[in-house]
């Protein structure tokens, strides 16, 4: 259940000519996957729900000392989505960030400094889907975006977890087990290739519970020397879950100063 490096599939699912995107593996077989099976089951975890709630704890060692923060997660295929972040605050206030977008628009309001901003959605990169570059190089186009670089991005759409983290490293497939009520697949990451100078280390490693189901990331655990630095894991998932009709709507509070 080992594996070297060099999956690269993280944008190689091919698209149907009606346009609809579906998942190439419809689901894991009975037993462990291979690494490679689970990576590419994982790349489509979005395509396997119209809608999500979710909610993730993470754990993280500073120099403030132990930090927790909650995030909470709504998705309507294709474009809507709604994050909200709380973070315990050192006075013992609750601060809490919203980021919201219709697919065409994004807002972002900070409770902390009463901050908000409107802007379009970020282009992404263009061109780099050619079939003739490495795959390496290639990137995973999501259905709904979500902001980039949080554990919301990273838990719905792991391809690029996948090829760009763990796909460094050498892997492991070690076990299965109950996430929170979901089954999972566990896979454990040694010296994973980072661009953050303090991780770069033979002893860092990192290990992912991926939903049997969805292919959604449940747990994320960071190590260093055998000390865990990173622990997040997600508390709620409903696949397909019943929203209300305003989840997406949002009005900036009075006395809000924006940005842009």
């Amino acid at each position: 259940m080992a594996t070297s490096r060099g999956w690269d599939r993280a944008a190689a699912q091919v698209v149907p000519t009606d346009g609809l995107r579906r998942p190439e593996v419809a689901a894991l077989p009975l037993g462990l996957p291979s690494t490679a099976a689970l990576f590419d089951f994982m790349r489509d975890a979005e395509l396997r729900f119209e809608t999500v709630r979710m909610r993730i704890e993470e754990r993280a060692h500073t120099s403030n000392g132990e930090e927790t923060t909650t995030t909470e997660v709504a998705l309507r295929h294709p474009g809507h989505a709604k994050v909200t972040t709380t973070r315990q605050a050192l006075a013992g206030k609750a601060e809490y960030e919203i980021w919201i977008s219709d697919g065409d628009l994004v807002r972002t309001y900070a409770a902390a400094h009463r901050l908000g901003t409107q802007r379009p959605m970020r282009n992404r990169p263009r061109g780099l889907n050619d079939r003739d570059f490495p795959g390496a190089s290639r990137l995973y186009e999501p259905v709904t975006s979500l902001p980039m670089e949080t554990l919301p991005d990273t838990f719905i759409h792991p391809a690029g977890l996948c090829q760009n983290v763990l796909a460094t490293g050498r892997c492991t497939v070690i076990g299965a087990e109950v996430v929170y009520g979901r089954e999972a697949i566990v896979l454990q990451c040694d010296h994973p290739r980072t661009t953050e100078v303090v991780a770069d280390r033979p002893d860092f490693s990192v290990e992912i519970a991926a939903d049997r189901e969805t292919g959604v990331v449940l747990r994320l655990v960071e190590s260093i020397g055998g000390a865990v630095t990173r622990y997040a894991h997600v508390l709620e998932l409903l696949p397909d879950a019943p929203l209300a009709p305003n989840t997406f709507q949002f009005v900036f509070p009075t006395g809000t100063t924006m940005l842009y």
